[in-house]
């Protein structure tokens, strides 16, 4: 079974990459099964791990008496669920707004105040932490510090439009989109790495795993 399990993962992996021949049977045939077993994986792991434990299993457990009539409460988010399938309706499409205010209200009271102290506080925290105990840092880290405060007061500056950039306005946003240039580049490069590691981990599988089978 081991040895089968290769086989078919080499056959896949090829049919994959034949695409940088050009489009292909092989190529949709792997990509289909891989949409097709992601959307059938997420659709057990929903069954499993959320309809059944917080919708099936309250309900039937209010049923049978195990616990408290309370259970049926879990309707209420049920019958508010869905709701979305009122959209293939016409005449009932109005009603997905409810769902959709509802979801929209809990999303934005959970990710505002996690957002603010991710990407606001934390940056903030991250940005000037170090001048606490700059008397403790050697050189390097001290530039890095000061590069570090330079870049986001540049960059910022760059996306403040309620100023015209004139004069030094204009010299501080060409620093942040230099600052910004770097950003993506480095992104860019980090995001090209990752993907040259799968094709070395892929081509290592091809060779040293697959071809190891037959030789």
């Amino acid at each position: 079974m081991a040895t089968l399990g290769i086989w078919i993962a080499a056959f896949l992996t090829i049919c994959i990459y034949s695409f940088l021949y050009r489009d292909n049977p092989f190529y949709r045939f792997a990509e289909h099964l891989l949409v097709g077993m992601s959307v059938g994986y997420i659709i057990v792991l929903t069954i499993y791990f959320g309809f059944i434990p917080y919708a099936w299993t309250p309900i039937k457990n209010a049923v049978t008496g195990e616990t408290s009539a309370l259970g049926f409460l879990t309707l209420i988010p049920i019958c508010m669920g869905l709701l979305f399938f009122a959209r293939l309706s016409d005449r009932h499409a109005w009603l997905i707004r409810y769902p959709i205010a509802i979801l929209m209200g809990i999303s934005s009271g959970i990710m505002i105040p996690n957002a603010l102290q991710t990407d606001i506080f934390a940056q903030i925290r991250g940005t000037l932490g170090p001048y606490s105990v700059i008397g403790t840092l050697s050189a390097f880290e001290i530039v890095g510090a000061i590069l570090m405060v330079v870049g986001v007061v540049c960059t910022l500056t760059y996306f403040f439009f309620s100023v015209e950039h004139r004069g030094p306005i204009a010299g501080i946003s060409k620093v942040g989109i230099a600052f910004l240039m770097i950003g993506f580049g480095s992104a860019f490069g980090n995001t090209v790495m990752g993907r040259v590691a799968l094709l070395i981990q892929r081509v290592d599988f091809l060779i040293n795993g697959w071809l190891g089978t037959i030789f």
